[in-house]
C-alpha cells in the first residue's frame, strides 16, 4: 500500500473569524457557516503544500471527506420556524438547498475540482475521524490519489439536545503519496490512521463495559500496526469523552494513562486534537480515542514528523517488539478472543439475544 503523509493541516475557529478576509469579498455571503469554516480551513491546508502541488494532481483523482454532527442544525432550526410562522413559501432559494448534509462540502468539490470522490459522514462525535478513515481506505483502493479530509461545526440553535456544548469550527487535512511529497521537496507533518467500531451502550454499562471497551480499542490499535495498549501504555493517549456509560467505559478501560478531553456536542474536537499533534512537528506517536453515547467509537494512531526520519525509532521498536515475540503473541490472542467475545455479545444485544 502506497504510503500517505499528510501534507497540509488548516484550523478555524469562530473566533474573530471573517468570511470576507478568509476567503474573500464575493461569493461566500449566503453560504452556511460550516460550509465557510471548511472552506477557510481547506484554503490554509493548501497554502501549505504550496500553489503548484495541487497542480499535479488530475481533478479526476482528487478526493474529499468531511464529518459535522450539526451544520445544518441551526439553518434546520431557522427553517422550521419560517415554515411554521410564514409558510414554506419564505425559504429563501439561496439556503434551503443546505437542508441536505451532503451539501456543505459541494463549494469545497467545485472551487478545487475534488471529482475523485465527495464524501459526508454524520456519525455521532466519530464523523471526522470516519472522514479520515475512509478516505484513506478510498486511496488504498485506487480511488483517488489525493485526499482532503476533516471536520466542520456550527454551534446549535438555543434549546437544541448539546447547544450548552456546542462546537465551532472546522479542521482540514491533506493526504499525500510521501514520494510525492519528498519530490516537490514539501513538508510532511506526519502519518494519521483511524479505526473505528461500535460498544453497545447496554454492553457499555455492563459489569463487564470496560474490559469489552479495552479488547475494541485493543484490537484497533493492533489493526493499526501496534500492540495495544500495553500494561503501561506505550503510547500518549488523548480521549475524548462525554458522562455517557460508553465514555465511562472507554474511561475505565484507558485508566490513568490518557489526558482527558470533556467531548463537545459534535465531532470537531478529535480531530482538532489529531491537528494539534501533527502540528507540533515531532515526538513520540501518539493516540486520540473518541466515543459517543450511541456506541460510536474511534482510535486514530498520530505520528507526527517526516516519515524518513523515523526510520531508526521504527527499527527499534521492531526489535523490542520481535524481543519479546512469545509474550506479544499471547498478548494478541488474548485481546483477539476478548474482541470476538465482545463482538458475539455485542451482536447478540443487537439482536434481543
Amino acid at each position: 500500500m502506497t504510503e500517505l503523509v499528510v501534507s497540509g493541516v488548516g484550523t478555524v475557529r469562530p473566533e474573530g473569524f471573517d468570511f470576507k478576509t478568509a476567503l474573500g469579498p464575493r461569493g461566500y455571503k449566503y453560504l452556511p457557516t460550516a460550509s465557510q469554516y471548511f472552506l477557510a480551513a481547506a484554503k490554509r491546508a493548501l497554502a501549505g503544500i504550496g500553489p503548484d502541488a495541487l497542480d499535479g494532481v488530475e481533478a479526476e483523482r482528487r478526493g474529499a471527506a468531511v464529518g459535522t454532527n450539526s451544520a445544518a442544525a441551526a439553518l434546520h432550526d431557522a427553517m422550521d420556524r419560517t415554515v411554521m410562522e410564514t409558510g414554506a413559501e419564505d425559504l429563501s432559494p439561496v439556503t434551503a438547498p443546505y437542508f441536505s448534509i451532503n451539501l456543505f462540502g459541494s463549494r469545497l468539490a467545485t472551487e478545487h475540482e475534488l471529482k475523485g470522490f465527495n464524501l459526508t459522514f454524520a456519525s455521532p462525535r466519530v464523523a471526522g475521524l470516519e472522514a479520515i478513515e475512509s478516505g484513506r481506505r478510498a486511496l488504498a483502493a485506487g480511488r483517488a490519489h489525493w485526499l482532503l479530509a476533516g471536520a466542520t461545526e456550527q454551534v446549535l440553535a438555543e434549546g437544541e439536545p448539546g447547544a450548552e456544548t456546542s462546537e465551532a469550527g472546522a479542521v482540514a487535512l491533506v493526504l499525500e503519496p510521501a514520494a510525492a511529497v519528498a519530490a516537490r521537496g514539501g513538508r510532511a507533518y506526519g502519518r494519521v490512521a483511524v479505526r473505528s467500531f461500535f460498544l453497545p451502550p447496554a454492553l457499555a454499562a455492563a459489569g463487564s463495559g470496560a474490559e469489552h471497551a479495552r479488547a475494541l480499542i485493543d484490537g484497533a490499535l493492533q489493526a493499526l500496526g501496534h500492540r495495544g495498549l500495553g500494561p503501561d501504555g506505550p503510547l500518549p493517549v488523548t480521549a475524548v469523552l462525554d458522562g455517557s456509560p460508553v465514555g465511562e467505559a472507554v474511561a475505565a478501560a484507558l485508566g490513568e494513562r490518557a489526558e482527558y478531553v470533556p467531548a463537545g456536542a459534535g465531532c470537531l474536537e478529535p480531530v482538532a486534537r489529531v491537528a494539534a499533534a501533527l502540528a507540533e512537528g515531532a515526538g513520540p506517536a501518539r493516540v486520540v480515542v473518541t466515543a459517543a453515547a450511541q456506541g460510536n467509537a474511534a482510535v486514530c494512531l498520530v505520528t507526527p514528523g517526516d516519515p524518513g526520519t523515523q526510520a531508526g525509532t521504527q527499527a527499534g521498536t521492531q526489535a523490542g517488539t520481535q524481543a519479546g515475540t512469545s509474550t506479544g503473541a499471547q498478548t494478541r490472542t488474548r485481546a483477539e478472543t476478548q474482541a470476538e467475545t465482545t463482538r458475539t455479545e455485542a451482536q447478540a444485544e443487537e439482536g434481543g439475544g
